[in-house]
């Protein structure tokens, strides 16, 4: 249950509000004053602060806009004997949750408007975690390619329509995919994927569709594929060019008709789940040589898009630099600060055919000689140093 911090100049009041609240579950903490108040806040971290709303010296209002000021998501519960529209009013504006007069408070109420508080943060947290999410799933960059990605994304998220997404090996299509899912109207459900050339063919079925036990040796339970734990959400088929033909076949049909049947079962299962594909090869080659099914193609790609590989982008550089130089701050407790222009310009001189993901590596490894001030183009060319003794000790 939750922490919460009950302020009020009245002992009666305080301890009564505290003893139903307790009764419910809640761990409470008292404060005579504001001031005391303030006090324990950075100590009891309190998940609701119930506040009366006049007391001496610095009321329940004061006592809001200094929590807000420093806390601006904190959850917070007016009281007042006084109480006036004017009042709810000006305390509602001020960030207050919600507004009881302390005439009602008998413990129905009371446990109501808490409840009632404390769900709206539970919500207004998902919805931020949510959005951190997004953001962190969005695609990186400026310039008019990005301009385009990010418009392509905008367009087509809201839909239901099936996306098709190709490019070089680490342009970052799966981002893209993610993104597509993030900033869909399926952003609450699971985002699943499967990687079609990581499975040898005999397994494949059993992935997507899933089994019933005692379907074959080793099926001891049953277990759901990934059509079934992607539903009400999205499943991202990556290297889809690298399925076989008998296992395209079985998926047309689950795109046709929405049901799956899980090997070894005889009941039909429907499902609901927004495919996204990505591919390093030319399926329209593919279907032309006669290794991947054209029907399928075209399920597939009602939406294609290609991201141009990051050669072809260099104005995403800074941009992803600063991202990576964030994130593995971060993750390893390093101060870098900044990349010097001299960094820039060496990035984008560099034709990087391992595009984003050989990129982050080679800001990795900087980083990890580097840990603090400023990223110099030194630190990118460590292996080059590290081979001039030797040559020189060949002659």
């Amino acid at each position: 249950m939750a922490k919460i911090l009950i302020v009020d100049d009245e002992e009666i009041v305080r301890d009564a509000v505290a003893d139903i609240l307790e009764l419910s579950g809640h761990r409470c903490t008292i404060a005579a004053n504001p001031q005391i108040a303030l006090e324990q806040i950075a100590v009891v971290n309190p998940d609701l602060i119930i506040s009366d709303f006049k007391m001496p010296g610095m009321t329940g209002l004061d006592l809001l806009k200094a929590v807000k000021k420093d806390r601006p998501s904190q959850p917070f519960l007016m009281m007042t004997a006084y109480g006036s529209i004017e009042m709810a009013v000006e305390a509602l504006q001020s960030g207050a949750d919600h507004y009881i007069e302390k005439k009602d408070l008998q413990v129905e109420i009371i446990e109501h408007a808490v409840a009632m508080v404390l769900e709206k943060y539970k919500y207004r947290t998902e919805n931020s975690a949510l959005r951190k999410k997004l953001c962190e799933k969005n695609f990186i960059g400026h310039g008019e390619k990005f301009a385009v990605l990010n418009n392509f994304v905008e367009t087509v998220a809201p839909t239901n329509a099936s996306v098709l997404i190709t490019g070089e090996s680490g342009v970052g299509k799966e981002v893209l995919a993610r993104s597509v899912h993030y900033q869909s109207l399926r952003a609450g459900g699971p985002f699943v994927k499967i990687n079609c050339a990581a499975l040898p063919e005999s397994l494949i079925e059993s992935e997507l569709f899933g089994h019933e036990k005692g379907s074959f040796t080793g099926a001891l339970k049953t277990r759901r594929g990934k059509f079934e734990l992607a539903d009400g959400g999205s499943l991202l088929l990556d290297e889809i060019g690298e399925m076989p033909l008998a296992a395209q076949s079985k998926l047309l049909r689950v795109l046709q008709e929405r049901v799956i049947v899980r090997v070894g079962g005889d009941d039909e299962i429907k499902v609901d789940a927004r495919i996204i594909c990505t591919t390093n090869r030319d399926l329209k080659k593919e279907v032309e040589n006669g290794t991947f099914r054209e029907d399928l193609y075209y399920r597939l790609s009602v939406v294609p898009v290609n991201i141009p590989p990051l050669r072809e982008r260099t104005e995403d550089i800074p941009y992803l630099l600063n991202y990576f130089i964030n994130k593995f701050n971060e993750e390893n407790g390093y101060a870098v600060e900044e990349a010097s222009e001299d960094t820039i310009a060496t990035l984008q001189s560099q034709p990087w055919p391992g595009n984003i993901r050989q990129l982050e590596n080679a800001i990795e490894r900087a980083m990890v000689f580097c840990k603090s001030g400023v990223l110099t183009p030194n630190f990118f060319d460590i292996e080059k140093k590290a081979a001039k003794p030797a040559q020189k000790a060949k002659k």
